[in-house]
């Protein structure tokens, strides 16, 4: 197979033969239409043609040689195999004869309005392993390419990986050794490997004519066969829309990171709808403005006071004096417009809008006439449908909840108020350091990759956690979060994890790229950690920026629990890290300081009864060995070596390595009574983070600091 940087499409081809099917009506491409334009763009597939009846295809199978398969031709019969419309291994001319009548007869019998253009005769395509290879359109992520295991039990597996289209030969090799299956492709039981450079250059090509024709709706090549010998695409679908995606909006960098500014460091903001009454979202807005502590200016709007909270009122927002950097919006929702427009007159480039009764409510077209108005007049907007924002590091709380003021690293947004309202107590219980608190709700215009590029820029933040339940733009997100995650972590809670798209899908590939199979997928690949739930968002929020970045793999246990050892190594393998293999020296080292009944190796048992001088040098060993990476540490509380006794000389060990320039993730885990709790939260304040009463946790947020050192390519 040649090179596919190298090829050249026919591509007026390809256009030719979509706009006369879409010019019919049709949405799907017969047989010898989808052998064109597969010949066009250099996927290999078996020689066939049209058989119109029981002679013909007699003449075409000893014309490209016995034995042949045969397939029914209806543009309304897509699954030919339901449609008893498939015949293989046909050896003779009396075989083929009887096949053509078998065949039309099932295909009249499944559909009997269906039109039927032929029989396709078919060279048999040589044996290998049965490969599926095709893209579909996401919603989401635009053009996707899918490769996994093929056949009829394609869809039982559902062993498939996804990458956006086009991809890279890079990312087509990455997706071979992406599904669980991957160690057919490289031969089982004395059986020859695949070709992998032919099996990616043909994920690179169909992954290419999908995206250069958006009619184009899904490809579905199954089987493609794979052998040491190539690789060649048995079975072609092709289904296409006339439907035009439509054009968001896009900003460049520039844009994007001027109007944040302003926006997360404002000097002045307006508040529309500004109150005195208790109760009111206007009130509670000025309050937490005005007790947070903000030293901009606050101007309270409202034409039926003059003074509110002890600052002077406004009529409009016109009569505000200079240009607010944002306009904070508590009025009702039918009377948003009109001060909006009045805020864009007013030059104000932010928009936050707190009020409800939009799009959620099904009231879409006023949604969209904000939105309008927005872009005419250069406005950004957050919201509506949202709690508000925080931006602690300018002591600013625009929000109608309760105000949050730790400063430190975290940068936390959601779509949903209620778990907004969640990240918030979640912070206060674990007195979370954060830059930010964001609400996103209906996403009319900023959403989060507005928000990543921002902070991923901004100084004051070291981690990044998002919730969300749909991108607007999944290509924008991608784009933001690789430019993002080299810098710093990203993680995300998609909620939703259902395959509700497969049900209408016409295709195999289709019917497999379930909304969050092709999530799971695109966003491991853009370097984010996706969490599985809210609890583990945001403990990975507060635990990543607290331990440095691992420089290697070796990832070693100290324990004084033989149970707890053996839960901790189950994580460490459930989070995909690896347990070192102690060296003699190193084991014999470990051994001069633990009892003859301990155990050294991996975990290292120093057993319950030891004096706290036994962990102190067993965490010593542990952090001055350059061939150890990682420590994961099981206390035991016992009266020998109390809870916060254990906490304390841990942290001081682990300060006085870092003066010491040694720096190295270390994650405890304590088993014992309540006095653990207080233990735990010592040392999370001094950069070791643990948990109590679990030996899960604190291993899976250590995973989580491996997964984004390797997508940022510092391991």
């Amino acid at each position: 197979m040649p090179d596919s940087t190298a090829f050249k499409p026919d591509k007026d081809n390809v256009d030719a033969i979509i706009k006369a099917a879409l010019a019919q009506g049709r949405t799907s491409l017969t047989a010898p239409e989808g052998k064109a334009i597969t010949d066009a763009y250099g996927i290999p597939t078996p020689g066939e043609a049209l058989a119109e009846s029981a002679d013909d295809a007699v003449a075409v199978a000893a014309r490209i040689g016995f034995p042949v398969a045969m397939k029914i031709v209806s543009p309304e019969i897509l699954h030919k195999t339901d449609a008893g419309g498939v015949r293989i291994g046909l050896g003779s001319a009396a075989e083929v004869r009887s096949a053509f009548t078998t065949i039309v007869s099932n295909a009249r019998k499944y559909d009997p309005k269906a039109r039927i253009l032929g029989v396709q005769v078919q060279q048999m395509v040589p044996a290998g392993t049965e490969i599926l290879i095709g893209t579909v359109t996401d919603p989401t992520f635009g053009k996707v390419v899918a490769f996994g295991l093929g056949g009829v039990l394609v869809e039982v597996l559902k062993d498939v990986t996804f990458r956006l289209a086009p991809a890279t030969k890079d990312e087509a090799l990455s997706m071979l050794d992406g599904i669980r299956a991957a160690e057919i492709l490289r031969g089982v039981r004395g059986g020859a490997a695949v070709d992998r450079d032919a099996l990616a250059d043909l994920v690179v090509r169909v992954s290419q004519l999908a995206a250069d024709f958006p009619a184009i709706a899904e490809v579905d090549l199954n089987p493609v066969f794979a052998s040491e010998n190539g690789v060649m695409a048995a079975d072609v679908r092709i289904l296409l829309t006339d439907e035009v995606p439509a054009v968001r909006r896009r900003y460049s960098r520039e844009e994007i990171l001027t109007s944040m500014r302003r926006l997360m460091e404002p000097r002045s903001v307006a508040v529309i709808g500004a109150s005195n009454e208790d109760g009111k979202i206007g009130n509670s807005v000025m309050r937490n403005l005005i007790d947070g502590g903000f030293a901009g200016e606050i101007y309270p709007v409202n034409p039926k006071a003059d003074d509110i909270l002890g600052r002077k009122a406004y009529k409009s927002v016109m009569d505000v004096p200079g240009e607010p950097d944002v306009a904070i919006f508590a009025i009702p929702a039918k009377f948003v417009a009109t001060a909006l427009a009045e805020v864009g007159r007013k030059n104000i480039p932010n928009a936050v809008l707190i009020p409800s009764g939009f799009a959620e409510t099904g009231e879409h077209e006023l949604q969209q006439e904000i939105v309008t108005i927005a872009e005419e007049n250069g406005i950004r907007l957050l919201g509506p449908n949202i709690y508000g924002y925080y931006s602690t590091w300018q002591d600013l709380c625009a929000t109608f909840c309760t105000p949050y003021d730790v400063k430190g690293g975290v940068a936390l947004t959601s779509q949903s108020g209620g778990i907004g309202m969640a990240i918030l107590g979640f912070a206060r219980t674990t007195r979370t350091g954060v830059s930010a608190i964001v609400g996103l709700g209906n996403k009319s215009d900023l959403d989060e990759d507005d928000l990543l590029t921002w902070f991923g820029e901004d100084d004051n933040t070291d981690c990044i956690a998002m919730h969300l339940e749909d991108l607007k733009d999944g290509r924008a997100f991608v784009e933001a979060a690789r430019a993002t995650v080299p810098k710093k972590p990203v993680v995300v809670l998609k909620a939703g994890r259902t395959a509700a798209g497969a049900k209408a899908a016409g295709s195999h590939t289709g019917a497999l790229a379930g909304d969050d199979a092709v999530y799971e997928d695109i966003l491991r690949q853009s370097g984010v950690i996706r969490a599985p739930g809210l609890s583990d968002m945001l403990e990975y929020a507060r635990g990543l920026p607290v331990l440095p970045t691992p420089k290697g793999d070796n990832v070693v246990i100290i324990t004084g629990a033989g149970g707890s050892g053996v839960l901790l190594s189950d994580a460490i393998v459930d989070n995909g890290l690896s347990l070192m293999e102690i060296p003699p020296d190193l084991d014999e080292a470990f051994r001069a300081f633990i009892p003859p009944f301990g155990a050294a190796g991996n975990p290292v048992d120093i057993t319950g009864g030891e004096p706290p001088s036994t962990y102190e040098a067993t965490i010593r060993l542990g952090l001055e060995d350059p061939r150890i990476h990682s420590l994961v540490l099981g206390y035991w509380h016992t009266i020998v070596t109390p809870p916060m006794v254990f906490a304390e000389l841990t942290a001081r060990v682990v300060a006085e390595f870092r003066e010491r320039g040694i720096e190295k993730p270390v994650v405890a885990s304590l088993a014992g009574d309540v006095e653990v709790e207080a233990a735990c939260q010592y040392l999370y304040e001094r950069g070791v983070v643990a948990y109590p009463y679990t030996t899960e946790k604190p291993v899976e947020v250590l995973g989580a600091k491996y997964r984004w050192a390797r997508a940022a390519g510092l391991l």
